[in-house]
């Protein structure tokens, strides 16, 4: 760390999991001297499964649901012999390779905990550690955002008597054997669970949903079916890419409503999507429920919003997660409540030079390669070969992207950071392009 110096030279990287990682090769190849700092002892962050950061969310049998083709490195693929869509202990692995094949993994700092962050009056920034304090010439925060659970707010109304659980602490089908479970959610890990607790045949599985959502499968035609999204269709009216993408969903599978599925209140593209390929078979089969949103808990019996009521044993919160920087005071920087970063390019923070935010961002498709392409910029912005506009710009262009997600996505924390991937990556080469002279 640097400590004494009248003009700290060093970068600070928080956090080793997939956007550190990538961070910390663009600035080792940028030349640009920087201290990487992982609580805990191994890299990966959200990926290793039982992580002793405490932080992952990974459970047992999970495995990434964008094919391992669009969601590598542009540079380091992934093996061709893993699975299309590996499990979390390839991904880990894949990790690993890369940090030792560039040179990364060294340069980390394991074992320590950023405790906190705060601006110098000279721009620099003193960072202190649990082992230890320095300034640094800017920051780049790469702490990850699905390991705070969200919890409903306001809470449902009543008490449930039986056992709650988010899913960020869901590990092995053992939490849910031989029980009634209601999770609430459709994302994601909801389906996960769902489906695991359904192959079990041990208990009633209940989803609970809001407002539904579109289920895209894994496969269609023996291609991944996020492979089928590109630059070209991307550059679509909405309206033509919600209309393809009904399309394609009903060649794929029919109505999901006919597998028992609800029909999602939003159009396509309305929502984030889930992904699951066993969902729809699972529900066709009786193995999984829906019920609409929970309306209140009366000590097992949960009560819905349509008047009916199911017994459980135990309420899974497969409600998201929120925005936590734990190493910023609230007077200088907080957005927990609703998710509220307000960036340049999701990246850059117009009132806090050097301050820079690493894939914060929840895109239609993989966040790794644009992680990558944010790395990538922001070191070509510390050496000073593009530039900035200046603060008024920064701005307009951020009220503008909260215009265009105000009119696509319903208004909840979930979407505060939604991005489409191609349209995304454009931009940051656009910037990428901007330079200094």
């Amino acid at each position: 760390m640097n400590q004494g110096s009248d003009k700290p030279d060093k970068i600070a990287i928080i956090g080793a999991g997939s956007s550190g990682l990538t961070a910390a090769k663009a600035l080792k190849e940028a030349n640009i001297p920087f201290d990487c700092f992982e609580k805990g002892s191994k890299l990966g962050g959200n990926w290793r499964y039982n992580n002793d950061n405490g932080l992952s969310s990974a459970y047992r049998s999970l495995h990434i649901n964008t094919n391992r083709m669009v969601m590598a490195y542009s540079d380091y693929p992934m093996p061709t012999e893993y699975p299309m869509f590996p499990h979390h202990s390839h991904i880990i692995r894949y990790f690993e390779d890369y940090a030792r094949h560039f040179g990364v993994e060294s340069l980390i700092t394991y074992n320590t905990e950023v405790l906190s962050v705060r601006p110098n009056p000279d721009g620099s920034y003193h960072v202190a550690t649990n082992q230890g304090e320095g300034d640094y010439r800017a920051v780049l925060v790469a702490n990850g955002h699905h390991w705070s659970p969200r919890y409903p707010d306001p809470p449902f109304p009543g008490t449930f008597t039986g056992e709650t659980l988010h899913a960020h602490d869901y590990r092995t089908p053992d939490q849910i054997d031989g029980k009634n479970i209601v999770i609430v959610g459709i994302g994601n890990s909801a389906v996960d669970i769902a489906c695991e607790a359904a192959r079990l045949h041990t208990g009633r599985v209940t989803i609970s949903t809001r407002s539904g959502a579109y289920i895209l499968p894994n496969w269609l035609w023996s291609k991944p079916f996020d492979s089928l999204a590109s630059p070209a269709t991307a550059r679509l009216p909405m309206a033509i890419q919600r209309f393809l993408l009904k399309m394609t969903l009903w060649l794929a599978h029919g109505n999901q409503e006919d597998y028992g599925v609800p029909k999602p209140k939003r159009p396509p593209l309305a929502e984030h999507p889930t992904v699951s390929q066993d969902l729809l078979n699972l529900a066709g089969r009786g193995a999984i429920h829906f019920k609409s949103n929970i309306r209140a808990f009366r000590g097992k019996t949960v009560v819905f919003e349509d008047g009916s009521t199911e017994e459980a044993d135990l309420v899974i919160y497969a409600t998201g997660y929120k925005v936590s920087f734990p190493f910023f005071e609230a007077d200088f920087l907080n957005v927990e409540q609703q998710n509220n970063l307000e960036l340049y390019r999701r990246v850059v923070h117009p009132d806090h030079p050097n301050l820079f935010f690493l894939a914060f961002i929840q895109p239609l498709g993989a966040i790794m390669p644009l992680a990558e392409l944010q790395a990538k910029w922001i070191a070509k912005l510390l050496t000073g070969q593009c530039r900035l506009p200046d603060r008024a710009t920064m701005l307009r262009a951020i009220e503008d992207d909260k215009t265009v997600l105000r009119k696509r996505y319903s208004q909840s924390p979930r979407h505060t950071f939604q991005v489409d991937f191609y349209p995304y990556r454009e931009s940051i080469l656009g910037e990428m392009k901007k330079m200094k002279v």
